[in-house]
């Protein structure tokens, strides 16, 4: 046998698997599943020291293969990291279940009682780069609604991934629920992904959380409906009104907190009367924290050129640029960005009222860093991913987006005339 027909074989039998395993999540009781939840949380932290030891190879096939030190950064774990991991799974434990959650209801003259219910999605899959703790996340998430759900982790994270997956498993077995309900697929082989991408009859959405390259592959090639979480390019605008310390302060953190994730600021615009003050300040702290700015109309780094706009730079840089208003930020953004997370700087009303009403990314913030972009912080507990389009899940796609819903329509020997 082939190994193109070994990998065809491996996925139709995971999604068989997980298939029926959705069947029965589907009604699982909210009992179950947090009970699931905690006891994969006391697995992760009492494995810690043989997850950080298998991220270790890890990190040293990251290392071979020439990852950046933002890719890196990404893929390493040590204990404040599988703390956080704990911490997500917990949170997401102690959610309401959103199973069976009435959205709406209402009676009609007919005498029909109308509720629309939120039901689980059925078979999610999940594929995704380097970062490892994805996978508790995205298990986790897919749990709580009542949705199995096939791991795809990145070649990079594959010991990483396992080990958190094998605590997982544990919860599952722990509450008796189908340790089929969440999947991994054992292998770095890429024709995984492209199976996955096919799986029409196992698999109900998947959701691919990575760069560009990653997402235009799944976008391209996916006969599964998606939710796309596309790339980063996070904007933020220093309007004429914006306090002094708080932008200076909001900036640094927005790009140096993390420059690996996909909330770090890529591009900062800058009022033209604040120019040669605050905005050459800022741009000041962020050359003194070694970020490489590449500016047009302020001294940076390096000058800018057309090649630096709508870069998401993972790392140490971001693009600078002079603007003369509100108006022309948003029309760079429109331009550049890739409605994800972008901010204005202000402490004029009327341009916040104009920045939100004008842009359309699934963020938008004011005065906050972009680093909040992140389901944690939102208070979902965690994220599979920030979904960038328009359809259904938008924003940090925590449990409740990973529901539909369904009707259920009461009579009493109703007929109609």
């Amino acid at each position: 046998m082939t190994q193109a027909n070994n990998v065809s074989e491996m996925m139709a039998d995971l999604g068989k698997r997980a298939k029926a395993a959705s069947a029965e999540l589907a009604f699982a009781t909210a009992e179950q599943k947090k009970q699931a939840l905690l006891a994969a949380a006391d697995a992760l932290w009492a494995k810690r020291a043989d997850i950080i030891a298998v991220n270790g190879q890890d990190l040293e096939f990251g290392r071979n293969k020439g990852l950046s030190d933002a890719m890196m950064d990404r893929l390493m774990l040590d204990e404040d990291r599988i703390q956080s991991m704990v911490d997500g799974l917990r949170a997401i434990a102690a959610q309401d279940d959103p199973v069976g959650k009435v959205i709406t209801e209402w009676d009609r003259p007919s005498g029909l009682q109308i509720k629309r219910v939120r039901t689980p999605l059925g078979v999610i899959g999940v594929i995704y780069e380097s970062r490892p703790n994805v996978t508790a996340d995205a298990g986790a998430l897919c749990l709580k609604a009542g949705n199995a759900v096939i791991l795809r982790g990145g070649s990079e994270s594959f010991h990483s991934s396992g080990a958190i997956h094998a605590c997982l498993v544990d919860g599952l077995r722990a509450a008796g629920l189908p340790e089929d309900g969440i999947l991994r697929v054992p292998t770095r082989d890429r024709a995984a992904v492209s199976e996955m991408l096919t799986m029409i009859d196992t698999i109900d959405v998947i959701v691919p959380r990575g760069g560009k390259g990653l997402v235009g592959l799944v976008q391209r090639e996916a006969r599964v409906p998606i939710f796309a979480h596309l790339e980063g390019i996070c904007h933020i605008y220093v309007d004429a009104t914006a306090d002094v310390e708080k932008a200076r302060a909001v900036v640094l953190n927005a790009k140096t907190r993390r420059t690996g994730i996909c909330g770090s600021a890529e591009c900062l615009l800058i009022h033209r009367d604040v120019a040669e003050t605050l905005g050459q300040q800022i741009v000041d702290d962020l050359v003194a924290a070694h970020v490489e700015v590449r500016a047009e109309g302020v001294s940076g780094s390096i000058e800018a050129t057309d090649a630096d706009w709508g870069v998401e730079f993972l790392g140490m840089k971001i693009a600078a640029r002079v603007v003369d208003d509100v108006d022309e930020a948003i029309a760079h953004i429109r331009q550049y960005g890739s409605n994800h997370t972008d901010c204005v700087l202000t402490e004029d009303d009327a341009v916040v009222d104009r920045f939100f009403a004008r842009l359309d990314s699934a963020i938008l913030m004011h005065n906050a860093s972009t680093q909040f972009a992140d389901g944690g912080e939102f208070g979902m507990g965690a994220e599979i991913g920030i979904a960038t389009g328009k359809m259904h899940a938008r924003g940090p796609v925590g449990a409740e987006q990973l529901t539909s819903f369904k009707y259920l329509v009461i009579g009493d020997g109703t007929l109609r005339p």
